[in-house]
């Protein structure tokens, strides 16, 4: 009797949709090239992050130990110029006492303030020495949805973890702590976790893309950065001035919407506006003749449609410079002269 002939299938035969050969040797080359990617990015830019532990200062004690008393709160940050001036989030050392940093080499050193900006979340604080590893600034016009996206940090304080995902959106608005809108924030996949905050998002160069910030819980794979180029912008100021110089105009307002009749009549570009609650004395919007309940509806020719819409416009480089904002006064239309001043 002529026994059967039984032919046996490997996994690599292609015998029910199993990959063959060459599909294994592709996938493997595509695998390798991004695990290259990420490999290449946290070689490249981990010796720049640093690990950073705060000391909150507590005004009931009156001593040296007043630093040392408070909450103790931990970070991350990196180091973007040779000689130790250091990125990170404001709401990570607002309000210290003490800050310590760790350098990925393990060298422990006292980081002093140089300015903090809370509007858009950003910090800068300097360590001593020269030479140091400097992460390379990226340009964040350049980022694109779907590109690679890696996050470095102390997550929990579990020093230098990576994480990888991609650019998720871009032009992302996100409200900071002290309630402005920071905008073109960097929405990616890549973990973030409680630690990670002010920790670079690098791309596939190895070039900071944004500041890591903020997540949004319980959701998953919601976590944003704040764009490198705001950063960049932000740390200069911080770093010749100690803050962020933005204009001020002295009034306290709410969004309410306009009623069609009204919006028709003026022919006004937007149905909502900014309502003057109240105005403080001798201030730049005293002075140009806004009046309580007042409704903005325009600055500087540009529509305004709302408070962000106005805090937006109220940059650094309008403080000295007449302005025309036009208000709604009951039914009538106003065009008024403003000149802001410098925010205190």
């Amino acid at each position: 009797m002529t026994k059967p002939k039984i032919r046996v299938l490997s996994a690599s035969s292609g015998a029910h949709g199993a990959a063959g050969p060459l599909e294994n040797h592709e996938e493997a080359e595509l695998f390798d090239a991004y695990s290259s990617a990420v490999i290449h990015a946290a070689e490249v830019i981990s010796p720049a992050v640093v690990y950073i532990e705060v000391s909150r200062r507590n005004p009931a004690a009156g001593d040296a130990r007043a630093a040392r008393s408070g909450p103790h709160a931990t970070g991350s940050g990196f180091i973007f110029t040779p000689d130790g001036y250091v990125l990170t989030n404001s709401h990570v050392v607002h309000g210290a006492g003490r800050i310590d940093v760790t350098l990925n080499d393990g060298r422990r050193m006292r980081a002093e303030p140089v300015g903090d900006d809370p509007d858009t979340d950003l910090a800068v604080i300097r360590i001593g020495g020269n030479d140091l590893i400097a992460a390379k600034l990226g340009d964040s016009q350049r980022i694109r949805v779907g590109q690679l996206a890696i996050a470095i940090g102390n997550p929990f304080g579990f020093q230098y973890s990576v994480t990888a995902g991609v650019v998720s959106a871009l032009g992302r608005s996100l409200r900071s702590q002290s309630g402005r809108l920071i905008d073109n924030v960097v929405q990616t996949d890549a973990a973030l976790n409680p630690g990670n905050s002010g920790g670079p998002l690098v791309s596939s160069r190895a070039e900071v893309i944004g500041v890591n910030t903020a997540t949004i819980l319980p959701a998953q794979g919601l976590c944003f950065a704040i764009a490198v180029n705001t950063a960049k912008l932000v740390a200069a100021q911080l770093m010749r001035h100690g803050r962020v110089e933005r204009a001020w105009i002295g009034m306290a307002g709410q969004d309410v919407p306009l009623p069609r009749r009204l919006v028709r009549f003026h022919s006004l570009p937007t149905h909502s506006g900014v309502m003057a609650a109240s105005v403080e004395a001798g201030s730049p919007a005293e002075r140009a003749g806004v009046m309580r309940n007042d409704v903005i509806v325009a600055f500087g020719g540009s529509p305004v449609a709302g408070i962000d819409d106005l805090q937006r416009m109220l940059t650094g480089d309008r403080v000295g410079k007449p302005s025309e904002l036009t208000v709604i006064r009951g039914v009538e239309k106003h065009a008024l002269e403003i000149t802001p001043a410098p925010r205190q």
